[in-house]
């Protein structure tokens, strides 16, 4: 059963990131390098300020397929706004929850607001496994 824990212990301390200025291109490979199904957006500063999802990337692709243009930057298809984050010190089982009810894989971990980590379904399973033992 899982106990109530912190969310810091279990946040990937380093998510795929790309910057708003990027390429559609450039996202894509990043996305597919890193075997992940979207990535956190920042600025120079490490300000979180948007997601990016392979969906994204293939809206993306084929609205630039169907109207014959260039696919463009990152910010032209990044979700940015009402961006739902976590602190590190949040429980992480009302995390689960919440990423459970909002049907979301992945959420950005946030400090000041800076970007510090993510947590994703894996990590959770991966708390889940832990404290059954």
């Amino acid at each position: 059963m899982l106990r109530t824990v912190n969310l810091r212990d279990y946040i990937l301390p380093n998510p795929v990131k790309v910057h708003p200025q990027d390429s559609i291109i450039d996202a894509m490979k990043v996305i597919i390098d890193n075997k992940v199904s979207g990535v956190c957006v920042i600025d120079e500063a490490h300000n979180l300020v948007g997601i990016l999802s392979e969906l994204d990337c293939l809206r993306a692709a084929l609205g630039s397929v169907y109207n014959k243009t260039g696919m463009g930057a990152v910010s032209d298809y990044m979700a940015s706004d009402n961006l739902v984050v976590a602190h590190p010190n949040e429980d992480i089982v009302d995390v689960a929850q919440d990423m459970l009810a909002k049907n979301k894989r992945r959420r950005p971990v946030v400090e000041n607001g800076k970007l510090i980590g993510q947590i994703t379904c894996r990590q959770l399973l991966q708390a889940v496994q832990d404290f059954d033992q």
